[in-house]
Protein backbone atom coordinates (compact mmCIF):
# COMPACT_ATOMS: atom_id res chain seq x y z
CA UNK A 1 0.00 0.00 0.00
CA UNK A 2 1.48 3.01 -1.10
CA UNK A 3 1.10 5.94 1.35
CA UNK A 4 0.14 9.35 -0.37
CA UNK A 5 0.55 12.83 1.58
CA UNK A 6 -1.85 15.69 1.57
CA UNK A 7 -0.56 19.28 3.18
CA UNK A 8 -2.91 19.22 5.75
CA UNK A 9 -5.06 16.66 8.06
CA UNK A 10 -8.98 15.63 8.06
CA UNK A 11 -9.39 18.44 10.74
CA UNK A 12 -8.14 20.97 8.43
CA UNK A 13 -10.22 19.78 5.69
CA UNK A 14 -13.19 20.19 7.75
CA UNK A 15 -12.26 24.03 9.02
CA UNK A 16 -11.82 24.58 5.05
CA UNK A 17 -15.52 23.00 4.40
CA UNK A 18 -16.93 25.20 7.31
CA UNK A 19 -15.39 28.09 5.80
CA UNK A 20 -17.06 28.12 2.62
CA UNK A 21 -20.28 28.37 4.59
CA UNK A 22 -22.04 24.97 3.13
CA UNK A 23 -25.34 23.96 4.22
CA UNK A 24 -25.92 21.19 6.67
CA UNK A 25 -27.21 18.77 3.91
CA UNK A 26 -24.21 19.62 1.85
CA UNK A 27 -21.96 19.46 4.99
CA UNK A 28 -23.12 15.43 5.16
CA UNK A 29 -23.05 14.49 1.64
CA UNK A 30 -19.05 15.59 2.29
CA UNK A 31 -18.59 13.30 5.43
CA UNK A 32 -20.90 10.14 3.69
CA UNK A 33 -18.57 10.65 1.02
CA UNK A 34 -15.41 10.43 2.94
CA UNK A 35 -16.85 7.26 4.75
CA UNK A 36 -17.62 5.48 1.41
CA UNK A 37 -14.24 6.11 0.11
CA UNK A 38 -12.10 4.94 2.77
CA UNK A 39 -13.72 1.68 2.86
CA UNK A 40 -13.28 1.70 -1.07
CA UNK A 41 -9.89 2.15 -0.04
CA UNK A 42 -9.44 -0.66 2.66
CA UNK A 43 -11.18 -2.94 0.05
CA UNK A 44 -8.72 -2.01 -2.77
CA UNK A 45 -5.62 -1.68 -0.52
CA UNK A 46 -5.17 1.62 -0.71
CA UNK A 47 -4.05 4.52 1.35
CA UNK A 48 -7.56 4.85 3.59
CA UNK A 49 -6.76 8.88 4.76
CA UNK A 50 -5.62 9.94 1.28
CA UNK A 51 -9.29 8.10 -0.31
CA UNK A 52 -10.68 9.38 2.11
CA UNK A 53 -9.52 13.23 2.50
CA UNK A 54 -10.13 13.53 -1.30
CA UNK A 55 -13.44 12.08 -0.63
CA UNK A 56 -14.09 14.87 1.63
CA UNK A 57 -12.58 17.42 -0.05
CA UNK A 58 -14.32 16.49 -3.30
CA UNK A 59 -16.91 18.92 -3.59
CA UNK A 60 -14.92 21.92 -1.79
CA UNK A 61 -16.11 24.54 -3.73
CA UNK A 62 -20.16 23.60 -4.00
CA UNK A 63 -21.32 26.07 -1.45
CA UNK A 64 -19.05 29.06 -4.20
CA UNK A 65 -21.12 27.47 -7.13
CA UNK A 66 -24.40 25.68 -7.11
CA UNK A 67 -25.71 28.86 -8.12
CA UNK A 68 -23.59 28.78 -11.22
CA UNK A 69 -22.93 25.00 -11.67
CA UNK A 70 -20.51 25.79 -14.86
CA UNK A 71 -17.74 26.81 -11.87
CA UNK A 72 -18.06 23.86 -10.17
CA UNK A 73 -15.18 21.81 -9.85
CA UNK A 74 -13.06 24.70 -11.02
CA UNK A 75 -13.25 27.03 -8.39
CA UNK A 76 -11.91 24.05 -6.59
CA UNK A 77 -8.62 24.04 -8.25
CA UNK A 78 -8.06 27.30 -7.07
CA UNK A 79 -8.63 26.85 -3.91
CA UNK A 80 -7.41 23.63 -3.30
CA UNK A 81 -3.72 25.11 -5.45
CA UNK A 82 -3.69 27.88 -2.81
CA UNK A 83 -3.65 24.90 -0.03
CA UNK A 84 -0.40 23.24 -1.22
CA UNK A 85 -2.41 20.29 -3.14
CA UNK A 86 -0.49 18.83 -6.31
CA UNK A 87 -1.89 19.13 -9.31
CA UNK A 88 -2.98 15.07 -9.25
CA UNK A 89 -4.70 15.60 -6.00
CA UNK A 90 -6.63 18.31 -7.50
CA UNK A 91 -6.95 16.00 -11.19
CA UNK A 92 -8.83 13.40 -9.25
CA UNK A 93 -11.23 15.74 -7.01
CA UNK A 94 -12.10 17.20 -10.56
CA UNK A 95 -12.86 14.22 -12.43
CA UNK A 96 -15.60 13.55 -10.63
CA UNK A 97 -17.24 16.41 -12.70
CA UNK A 98 -16.06 14.94 -16.32
CA UNK A 99 -18.57 14.57 -18.72
CA UNK A 100 -20.78 16.89 -16.75
CA UNK A 101 -22.85 19.09 -19.12
CA UNK A 102 -23.30 21.73 -16.58
CA UNK A 103 -19.38 22.01 -16.93
CA UNK A 104 -18.23 23.30 -20.10
CA UNK A 105 -14.33 23.25 -19.22
CA UNK A 106 -15.03 19.30 -18.06
CA UNK A 107 -17.64 18.21 -21.05
CA UNK A 108 -14.73 16.57 -22.56
CA UNK A 109 -12.58 15.17 -19.96
CA UNK A 110 -13.40 10.97 -18.94
CA UNK A 111 -12.74 9.05 -15.61
CA UNK A 112 -9.53 6.27 -16.55
CA UNK A 113 -8.44 5.66 -12.84
CA UNK A 114 -9.92 3.27 -10.15
CA UNK A 115 -9.81 6.15 -7.69
CA UNK A 116 -11.79 8.76 -10.26
CA UNK A 117 -14.26 5.74 -11.25
CA UNK A 118 -14.33 5.11 -6.96
CA UNK A 119 -15.04 8.86 -6.36
CA UNK A 120 -17.74 9.42 -8.43
CA UNK A 121 -19.51 6.16 -7.56
CA UNK A 122 -19.04 6.95 -3.89
CA UNK A 123 -20.03 10.42 -4.06
CA UNK A 124 -23.04 9.12 -6.13
CA UNK A 125 -24.25 6.15 -4.54
CA UNK A 126 -24.32 8.60 -1.07
CA UNK A 127 -27.44 10.26 -2.04
CA UNK A 128 -29.29 6.43 -3.71
CA UNK A 129 -28.58 5.25 0.08
CA UNK A 130 -29.43 8.34 2.16
CA UNK A 131 -33.27 8.68 0.04
CA UNK A 132 -33.55 4.81 1.07
CA UNK A 133 -33.15 5.13 4.54
CA UNK A 134 -35.39 8.01 4.36
CA UNK A 135 -37.78 5.74 2.80
CA UNK A 136 -37.26 3.23 5.86
CA UNK A 137 -37.98 6.12 8.71
CA UNK A 138 -34.33 7.11 8.82
CA UNK A 139 -33.14 4.01 9.52
CA UNK A 140 -30.34 2.46 7.13
CA UNK A 141 -29.70 -0.08 10.44
CA UNK A 142 -30.71 -3.82 8.74
CA UNK A 143 -30.38 -1.82 5.16
CA UNK A 144 -29.74 -4.72 2.51
CA UNK A 145 -27.42 -4.59 -0.58
CA UNK A 146 -30.25 -6.66 -2.66
CA UNK A 147 -33.14 -4.50 -1.74
CA UNK A 148 -30.95 -1.22 -2.39
CA UNK A 149 -30.06 -2.85 -5.74
CA UNK A 150 -34.11 -3.03 -6.60
CA UNK A 151 -34.17 0.90 -5.62
CA UNK A 152 -31.53 1.47 -7.67
CA UNK A 153 -33.17 -0.53 -10.62
CA UNK A 154 -36.34 1.97 -10.17
CA UNK A 155 -35.36 4.79 -12.51
CA UNK A 156 -38.22 6.85 -10.53
CA UNK A 157 -36.44 6.20 -7.68
CA UNK A 158 -33.58 9.15 -6.08
CA UNK A 159 -33.96 9.96 -9.84
CA UNK A 160 -31.27 12.20 -9.42
CA UNK A 161 -29.17 9.78 -8.93
CA UNK A 162 -27.20 8.82 -11.49
CA UNK A 163 -26.86 5.20 -12.14
CA UNK A 164 -24.71 5.36 -14.83
CA UNK A 165 -22.28 6.81 -12.80
CA UNK A 166 -23.03 4.39 -9.36
CA UNK A 167 -22.65 1.60 -12.32
CA UNK A 168 -18.70 3.25 -13.05
CA UNK A 169 -17.37 1.02 -10.11
CA UNK A 170 -17.66 -1.63 -11.97
CA UNK A 171 -15.07 -0.29 -13.75
CA UNK A 172 -12.96 -0.11 -10.90
CA UNK A 173 -13.39 -3.72 -10.24
CA UNK A 174 -15.81 -4.15 -7.95
CA UNK A 175 -19.31 -6.05 -8.48
CA UNK A 176 -22.22 -3.20 -7.94
CA UNK A 177 -24.01 -5.75 -5.56
CA UNK A 178 -20.58 -5.55 -3.51
CA UNK A 179 -20.46 -1.74 -3.84
CA UNK A 180 -23.70 -1.37 -2.11
CA UNK A 181 -22.98 -3.18 0.44
CA UNK A 182 -19.36 -1.69 1.31
CA UNK A 183 -21.20 1.75 0.87
CA UNK A 184 -24.25 0.92 3.50
CA UNK A 185 -21.72 -0.45 6.00
CA UNK A 186 -19.55 2.59 5.85
CA UNK A 187 -22.62 5.07 6.07
CA UNK A 188 -23.86 2.92 8.49
CA UNK A 189 -20.74 3.10 10.85
CA UNK A 190 -21.24 7.05 10.71
CA UNK A 191 -25.09 7.14 11.10
CA UNK A 192 -25.49 8.80 14.37
CA UNK A 193 -23.37 12.04 12.44
CA UNK A 194 -25.20 12.07 9.47
CA UNK A 195 -28.87 11.82 11.68
CA UNK A 196 -30.00 8.09 10.67
CA UNK A 197 -30.45 5.43 12.95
Amino acid sequence: MGEKHLPFSREEAIVLLKSMNPDEADMLHYIETEAVMRALAGKFGEDLDYWGILGLLHDVDWALTKNNQQEHCMKAREILAGKGFSDEDIRIIQSHGYACEQIPALKEMHRTQKIEFALAAAETVTGLIYAYALMRGKSISGMEPAKLKKKFKDKSFAAGCSREIIQEIEKAGLALEEFFDISIGAMQGIKDQIGLQ
